[in-house]
């Protein structure tokens, strides 16, 4: 019977070890993750009141759904416009400290390579949590969105803002990838004449496109090269970027050079350094920026290879 002793004394058992399972579960809110350098940071909820350091971090946070928990942001994260509201506390190589512990933060994102170390060990020092951000590959993007999600708590958004930047490179690279390679030279800066190898972001980009980096094999993130060099490579497209947001004034000094492919088919051309060179959300848009400018050097080649 169910009022036996016996019986009794097993309900009470189970509804014990039911109390003590619940208890000793983690929290549905808890957040627990490990950052890109590889530090674990844990939260009983997930954190309210966060701090950006570099503005790719701002757009992957208002990305993610998590704009809302954004109190602050260094004093270049200008996208999306809502941005723009946040009280700022200096950049990455010069915090505001003295607003930075008056904000009483839960956590600060920095970028792990482009924040002064010096500034980290103070954040450290005044015991304030931070959580490293790098993200080195196209797919690094979507899987940041997707843990700044986690780490807000606002996972279905970031969820379903990842999927749709997957889907997009993946339509990219089926259209482009696999289309014959473009000799492509991208210039970050001048003078001296500044490109990037292989390792960068920027690389990544091209790649998706089917285009090939003309200095990939060099040994430096952003090598610096030599005007001869760039000659001798003949490359059918140069693409700039500057720290600016307008066409740079250098790009101007291809046309002494009238008979380099990119120049004879006008292909020295730009796209705005905030798009391909911030690890953001928009690099997706300078990535269809980008193959549809090599992809005009394949046309331009193909008519050329017509020609009796």
């Amino acid at each position: 019977m169910l009022t036996s002793p016996r019986m009794f004394k097993l309900i009470l058992r189970l509804a014990s070890i039911a109390v003590l399972s619940a208890a000793a579960a983690p929290s549905p809110a808890a957040v627990v993750l490990t950052d890109d350098a590889g530090g674990q940071i844990a939260f009983a909820q997930p954190p309210a009141r966060i701090v950006s350091l570099a503005p790719h971090i701002t757009e992957l946070m208002f990305a993610a759904g998590a704009g809302s928990h954004l109190i602050a942001a260094d004093e270049y994260s200008d996208y999306p416009p809502a941005a723009k509201k946040l009280p700022r506390i200096g950049n990455a190589h010069a915090l505001d400290l003295e607003t930075m512990l008056a904000l009483k933060p839960d956590l600060v994102i920095a970028w792990k390579s482009g924040t002064d170390s010096r500034q980290l060990a103070r954040l450290h020092e005044m015991g304030i949590r931070i959580f490293l951000s790098e993200p080195r590959s196209l797919e690094d993007i979507p899987r940041t969105i997707e843990t700044f999600g986690r780490l807000a708590g606002t996972e279905a958004q970031a969820s379903a803002a990842a999927a749709k930047l997957r889907a997009r490179a993946a339509a990219l690279a089926e259209r482009y990838s696999r289309r014959p390679p473009v000799r492509v030279f991208v210039e970050i800066w001048s003078p001296p004449i500044m490109t990037v190898n292989r390792d960068h972001l920027i690389d990544a980009v091209l790649h998706l496109c089917g285009g090939e980096n003309v200095f990939g094999a060099l040994g430096t993130l952003t090598p610096t090269v030599t005007l001869e060099s760039v000659v001798a490579a003949d490359p059918q497209v140069i693409i700039a970027n500057d720290v600016g947001n307008e066409r740079p004034a250098f790009l101007d000094a291809w046309q002494r050079w009238p008979h380099l492919s990119a120049v004879e088919h006008d292909l020295v051309t730009w796209i705005p350094a905030d798009l391909i060179a911030r690890p953001g959300p928009r690099i997706f848009d300078a990535a269809a920026q980008a193959c549809e400018i090599i992809d005009r050097a394949r046309d331009a080649s193909s008519r050329g290879n017509k020609q009796p």
